[in-house]
C-alpha cells in the first residue's frame, strides 16, 4: 500500500486486525470501483449488487457520487481540481471500509484515470475491483433520468462530463459492462461471480 509518509503523526495500530474482523464476518473486503458516464446505471447496479449480497449474508455498502456531494464532499465543485479531490477522499473512506471486512460499492463518475489510479493504488493490489460501466453517451443521454444532459446541453451546467468536459475511458478495467446491452441484475451477478472468483465472497 502506498502511502505517504508523515513525520508530524505517528500511525497507531490496534489489536483487532483485518483478518480477525474477515474471519468473523466470514468473507473478505473489496472496494468494486463502478466508472462511467452520468446515466450510465452505476448506482442501479451497485445498489442492486449490495442487495443480492446482503441477502446472502455479505456485509455492504454503497458510496453514491451524489450523497457523498451531500456530506462530505459538500464543500467541493467540478473544476479538475476538485474532481481530484472527490475522488482522493472517497478513496480514502473506500480503503478504510475494506479493511474493516465490507465489501463497498464506489458509484463515482470519477472521469480521470490518474484519479482513479490514485485510488487504486492507496489499497491492497487484490482489494480494488474497477468496473467500466459502459453506456454510449447518446444512450445515457437519452436516459437522463435526473435532467442533466438537457440542463448541460442548455448551458446550465458547466463541467458536465462528456458534454463539456472529458470522460477518460478505462484502459483495462477487471469488469467492463454493457448497460445498452444488460439489465441491472445481469450486470450485478457478473461482479458477483467475479467476487467469488476472487474468494472475496462465497
Amino acid at each position: 500500500m502506498k502511502r505517504q509518509d508523515r513525520s508530524d503523526v505517528t500511525w497507531h495500530y490496534h489489536r483487532i486486525e483485518r483478518s480477525d474482523r474477515e474471519r468473523m464476518l466470514g468473507h473478505k473486503g473489496a472496494t468494486v470501483w463502478l466508472t462511467g458516464l452520468s446515466g450510465s446505471g452505476k448506482s442501479t447496479i451497485a445498489d442492486t449488487a449490495s442487495c443480492m449480497l446482503h441477502d446472502s449474508g455479505v456485509l455492504t455498502a454503497v458510496l453514491d457520487g451524489d450523497n457523498i456531494r451531500h456530506g462530505l464532499n459538500r464543500d467541493l465543485g467540478f473544476s479538475p481540481e476538485d474532481r481530484q479531490e472527490n475522488i482522493r477522499r472517497i478513496g480514502e473512506v473506500a480503503r478504510l471500509l475494506t479493511g474493516i471486512g465490507i465489501v463497498n460499492f464506489v458509484a463515482f463518475i470519477s472521469p480521470y484515470r490518474k484519479d482513479r489510479d490514485l485510488a487504486r493504488s492507496i489499497q491492497e493490489q487484490d482489494d480494488f475491483i474497477e468496473v467500466y460501466v459502459d453506456a454510449p453517451l447518446e444512450v445515457a443521454e437519452q436516459r437522463d433520468p435526473k435532467g442533466l444532459y438537457a440542463k448541460a446541453r442548455a448551458g446550465e451546467i458547466p463541467s458536465f462530463t462528456g458534454i463539456s468536459a472529458p470522460y477518460e475511458e478505462p484502459l483495462a478495467p477487471e469488469i467492463h459492462l454493457h448497460t445498452e446491452k444488460q439489465d441491472p441484475e445481469e450486470c450485478a451477478r457478473q461482479i458477483i461471480e467475479a467476487l467469488r472468483e476472487r474468494g472475496i465472497v462465497r
